[in-house]
């Protein structure tokens, strides 16, 4: 299945297989959102939720990791092999069929692990015990289209959204378009008609069949002051019927962002209103987990007013909680796209440089390292004491959750900014704090994901003996 509303559709389905008693896991990928947006956690979380909602299976499953014990370390091949298949294959249930649901395919960060999830998923034909059945929700990648191209056609049936009539999909968006306005106006005591007939269908022309152009309008128009304003600012904007399926909605965050960021401002301040811009929301596009506010504004060395002062004009793209412990999140991938790419986000003070930003990130993540860094840093008083006796409340409020962000994903920053002028500033920080670094990799319980850092560092940086020490690790 591709097209958008993806996530919506699979977490309706998901709801009616757990209602109907058939629903056995599921597994919603999400970029930039840690151990959700790759593959690394997809087959044994999957494992886990089989174990709990198929009886058959538990005790099978649960011998597969007693003989493996080191199976979350393993290739997927193999974990889908030991913890799924062969406990699948063995199960004593005759005639069962049970569901699998995974969403946004697409918003997994390996290509070539999209398409051997599906090529693997794709041998559940041959049980003959359970009948394992998956929805797949996906936008229409190329990874995607080859995965389900190698599949037998008998293995797979494909639904496509934008195969739906344009005249159903239009209509939908009228009908959402009317019901949010409406609100909007008895919300606000507004006078009637607004907005009138001919206007809800320009704004559903210029939708084009997306519902997330529709959802962004919305909320750009409710949440302001003047919601006429705002329907008036987007209505103004040059409507396109070019061949990019992504025209109009491109347009519409360009005259979001202009007003929202730097519109109604001097001339003298959109150089610093555009930087900062950059460093917060180009930092949420393309951070590795999602943080609060506060915990971005550590991680960026910057006060937590000016963080919350970037981010408060854009609630109509970005999902900012009241409950400030709760982290920010981009509303739809859209948006990420629209701004890492150069050619689709015209205005140029938007456009986000990702090597750039990667680096930044880097940056700040070793000068944060740095500072907070230190020995014993949970202040244990025995020597030798379990990890596991160490109150989990005491280690979260000593390496909080921007350090540890900091600490999980350094490297991988570095390597997606694929900078060569880094090696003097990675030295230092390892010749200073590398036992300390491991030391909350330990507490955090990331020491392995610490030992793929190194590998993957020794890899990355070529500087001849100066990472010698790293190998007796």
């Amino acid at each position: 299945m591709a097209g958008t509303g993806k996530s919506t559709i699979s977490r309706t389905v998901a709801r009616e297989l757990a209602d109907k008693g058939k629903l056995a896991a599921s597994f919603f990928f999400s970029r930039g959102r840690g151990d959700i947006s790759h593959a690394g956690m997809f087959f044994t979380t999957i494992a886990t939720q089989l174990a709990e909602h198929v009886p058959e299976l538990e005790p099978l499953i649960s011998k597969a990791i007693d003989d493996h014990s080191d199976i979350h370390k393993q290739m997927l091949r193999e974990q889908w092999q030991l913890l799924i298949y062969e406990p699948l294959e063995n199960a004593p249930t005759q005639s069962k069929q049970i569901v699998v649901v995974i969403d946004a395919l697409d918003e997994c960060e390996g290509k070539d692990d999209m398409k051997l999830i599906l090529q693997l998923l794709s041998q559940a034909k041959n049980l003959q015990t359970i009948q394992l059945r998956v929805f797949v929700t996906s936008r229409p990648e190329i990874p995607i289209l080859l995965g389900f191209g190698r599949m037998p056609g008998e293995t797979h049936q494909d639904f496509v959204l934008h195969d739906i009539p344009p005249s159903t999909i239009n209509h939908d968006i009228s009908v959402f378009f009317q019901q949010k306005l409406s609100v909007v106006k008895a919300e606000r005591g507004l006078s009637t008609p607004w907005p009138d007939e001919p206007t809800i269908q320009f704004l559903v022309e210029r939708a084009a069949g997306l519902f997330i152009y529709a959802a962004t309008t919305y909320r750009f128009i409710q949440d302001s002051a003047d919601p006429k304003e705002q329907l008036s600012l987007i209505l103004s904007g040059e409507y396109t019927s070019s061949a990019s399926p992504t025209g109009n909605l491109d347009k519409m965050y360009t005259t979001l962002l202009q007003y929202s960021v730097t519109g109604g401002r001097g001339s003298g301040e959109h150089k610093a209103l555009l930087k900062r811009f950059q460093q917060v929301v180009g930092s949420i596009v393309i951070i590795f987990d999602v943080l609060t506010t506060e915990n971005l504004a550590n991680l960026l060395c910057l006060p937590s007013l000016e963080v919350k002062t970037a981010l408060d004009s854009l609630r109509s793209v970005l999902n900012i909680p009241k409950d400030e412990s709760q982290p920010v999140r981009i509303f739809h991938p859209s948006f990420r796209d629209f701004l890492l790419d150069k050619q689709r986000c015209s205005d140029r003070g938007f456009w986000i440089n990702e090597k750039e930003r990667h680096i930044d990130l880097f940056r700040h993540c070793l000068e944060l390292m740095s500072k907070r860094l230190q020995q014993n840093i949970c202040d244990i008083r025995e020597p030798g004491v379990w990890i596991t006796e160490i109150s989990k409340d005491m280690i979260q409020s000593v390496i909080t959750a921007d350090l540890r962000y900091a600490c999980r994903y350094w490297v991988y920053h570095l390597q997606q900014g694929n900078s060569v002028e880094e090696d003097s500033r990675i030295l230092r920080f390892l010749m200073q704090h590398l036992l300390h670094w491991l030391e909350v990799l330990s507490l955090i319980g990331e020491v392995s994901e610490g030992v793929l850092m190194i590998a993957s560092l020794e890899k990355i940086r070529k500087v001849g003996s100066d990472f010698c020490f790293l190998k007796s690790l």
